[in-house]
């Protein structure tokens, strides 16, 4: 049951792409040379999302985990927030404070799980990478289309 409730949180998150689509304006953008293929992001994401719901998960399970848990909530949060920034209201620089606040978080809560256990920290590796990709990708989009 709690696994459930981790999934329905990203399932909550993931449910932004659905509603702020990147479309034309997107398209549009000067993008980096770097910028992966557009099948690869709901792949992704998808693997990420699976990922953070089971580091939730185990996180519940561990002893003295309540401020990894906290900072999990925050990062969902800012997760969920940087699509309709970015895709609906085209807010590049918006979406790079948005996306440099979360890498931050995740980058904090990887650090702060992997001592309470490692596989859960292991797991959660993935999003700090890919979001490092993504901040890569949103800086040069910020910098190329002003």
């Amino acid at each position: 049951m709690t696994f459930l409730i981790f999934l329905l949180a990203c399932g909550a998150a993931a449910s932004t792409g659905i509603l702020f689509k990147p479309g034309q304006w997107y398209d549009s953008l000067v993008k980096p040379d770097f910028t992966p293929p557009n099948w690869l992001f709901p792949v992704a994401w998808s693997i990420i999302y699976l990922l953070l719901a089971w580091a939730g998960y185990r996180l519940t399970l561990i002893p003295g985990s309540q401020v990894v848990l906290a900072l999990w909530a925050a990062q969902i949060a800012l997760n969920t927030l940087w699509t309709p920034v970015f895709f609906g209201a085209h807010h590049i620089f918006a979406g790079m404070v948005i996306l440099a606040l979360l890498w931050l978080v995740v980058a904090a809560m990887v650090v702060m799980a992997m001592q309470l256990d490692v596989i859960t920290g292991l797991i959660l590796f993935p999003y700090l990478v890919w979001l490092c990709v993504a901040a890569a990708l949103n800086f040069s989009i910020l910098r190329n289309n002003r």
